[in-house]
């Protein structure tokens, strides 16, 4: 990010192929002939595929510097948000399931933030081939198992503890969805990039979108005064 343009010019992501394997095609609920479970396992697979590829897409051609620079006060960068994202997918389609990751990193077992940021001696291809390596792990979990098939969520609290795979689909496809979508954001304020080329970004130019902005600046501080006058 520049450190003299606050306001990245904005630059809508080109079209992808996210919305193919997406939105059209994401399920096949309606169709003859597949039963009701696998319907259901292979469409909260579908979204949970789709949001990974969303994240994964934030990284697209940002510099190790800008993949790492923290925006927010809490310090949330892209590059972290994937890692923590793989991280998290690898305990809960791994240990939950008695299905650990081979070879996982100490950082996995860290509960101090080490997951939410890349140390120096990672690179951002370590960081994604890493993502790569925790996705196929957990595809091939949700392969394996029926979705009722049981597992034990050792970190939660007792008497919450027990899940299937299910509850752990729905879970992961929101924690992934929910990463996706602050990673669109930190993206955004970086380097103006923004959506996924999915077709829901509004179709305007750099310059309208400026326009666009000064707007709702407008209206913020128009909405301001009326608490000063009251």
């Amino acid at each position: 990010m520049s450190d003299t343009d606050a306001v990245p010019r904005v630059h809508p992501a080109a079209p992808s192929t996210l919305a193919a394997s997406g939105n059209a095609l994401l399920s096949d609920e309606g169709s003859t002939g597949i039963p009701a479970a696998a319907v259901v396992k292979q469409t909260l697979h579908r979204y949970l595929q789709k949001h990974r590829a969303a994240l994964l897409a934030k990284l697209d051609g940002l510099a190790e510097r800008q993949a790492r620079w923290p925006v927010t006060p809490t310090g949330t960068n892209v590059l972290g948000l994937v890692k923590h994202v793989a991280g998290v997918q690898a305990g809960y389609f791994g240990e939950v399931f008695g299905r650990p990751l081979p070879d996982a990193p100490a950082w996995l077992e860290s509960w101090d933030g080490a997951d939410m940021y890349a140390s120096l001696d990672e690179t951002m291809a370590d960081v994604v081939a890493f993502h790569h390596r925790s996705a196929a792990h957990a595809d091939a979990t949700i392969e394996a198992l029926d979705l009722d098939a049981p597992g034990t969520v050792p970190w939660w609290p007792e008497g919450h503890r027990d899940v299937t795979v299910h509850r752990i689909l729905v879970h992961m496809a929101y924690e992934t969805a929910r990463h996706a979508g602050h990673a669109d954001i930190v993206r955004e304020m970086l380097d103006g990039l923004a959506g996924d080329g999915d077709g829901n970004l509004a179709d305007k130019t750099p310059e309208e979108w400026v326009r666009w902005r000064e707007q709702l600046v407008d209206i913020a501080e128009r909405a301001g005064l009326r608490d000063v006058e009251a």
